[in-house]
């Protein structure tokens, strides 16, 4: 996918930090995410590859210096005031960091966006530090391919072996693998009906998350039962059924 695709969907350029708070999908995605995490270690080098407005490095308090990386522009504008922040548009395919720079790395429904996901992996690799952490998640199981993922420039979806198999080719063991999403997340599919009018919703839903307070209390009552079940809907699915999952990696 070109930088264009992705300054045009405003469904990905326009997101912002109150993601987590808006979004059921992505507060269940996170908030798993840091259950997987060793949170008594703390990390100097952290960085969000791919981390569009709605980095996980945010919700972290266990990295100290935090970069983040996103092809498009506009979403990395809300990190250049933070202090310890340091966004960068770049392409993850030639990462702009010297070798073993991080002990630290995210990459979050990123590499089935990419065609050549093995060069980007090896990128990965080389800007990590020996026994550095990355997390990844990624769309699971081919079979579960649908318009859906066309519409959103995936370029595939991943099983569980081939993808730790092409990992460990580059000195990245795995450390956890876990459901992120179950079958709840076949809603998403509902984006194929019409494109623009659901870019246009989130837009709309975004706007007045952030200036009506009754709506704010409303939706984040909504969004707190929606990404529990969403949570449950992960940890009962089998491996089989998970359409999206988590895996952890130590680099060796």
């Amino acid at each position: 996918m070109t930088k264009d695709f992705y300054d045009k969907h405003k469904n990905f350029s326009s997101r912002t930090l109150i993601e987590y708070y808006i979004s059921p999908g992505i507060k269940c995605k996170f908030d798993l995410l840091k259950t997987h995490i060793n949170t008594k270690k703390i990390y100097n080098y952290g960085i969000d590859l791919g981390s569009s407005g709605n980095s996980f490095l945010f919700f972290l308090d266990i990295v100290n210096q935090k970069f983040s990386l996103d092809i498009a522009d506009l979403p990395l504008k809300q990190y250049q005031d933070k202090k310890n922040w340091y966004p960068l548009c770049g392409d993850l395919m030639k990462l702009p960091y010297r070798d073993e720079t991080f002990d630290f790395l995210s990459v979050l429904d990123v590499i089935e966006h990419i065609e050549e996901d093995i060069s980007a992996i090896s990128e990965m690799s080389r800007i990590l530090k020996k026994n550095g952490i990355l997390i990844i998640s990624v769309p699971h199981r081919m079979k579960y391919y649908t318009n859906q993922d066309r519409l959103i420039g995936h370029y595939r979806r991943y099983e569980i072996n081939q993808l730790i198999s092409n990992f460990n080719k580059f000195n990245l063991r795995n450390l956890k693998t876990f459901g992120v999403y179950g079958s709840m997340m076949k809603i998403a599919d509902i984006q194929t009906i019409n494109p623009k009018k659901i870019e246009e919703n989130l837009l709309s839903l975004r706007n007045k998350y952030q200036y009506s307070i009754g709506f704010r209390a409303l939706w984040n009552i909504i969004v707190k039962f929606l990404s529990n079940l969403m949570k449950i809907d992960a940890k009962y699915r089998t491996i089989n059924k998970i359409r999206n999952v988590g895996l952890i990696f130590i680099k060796k």
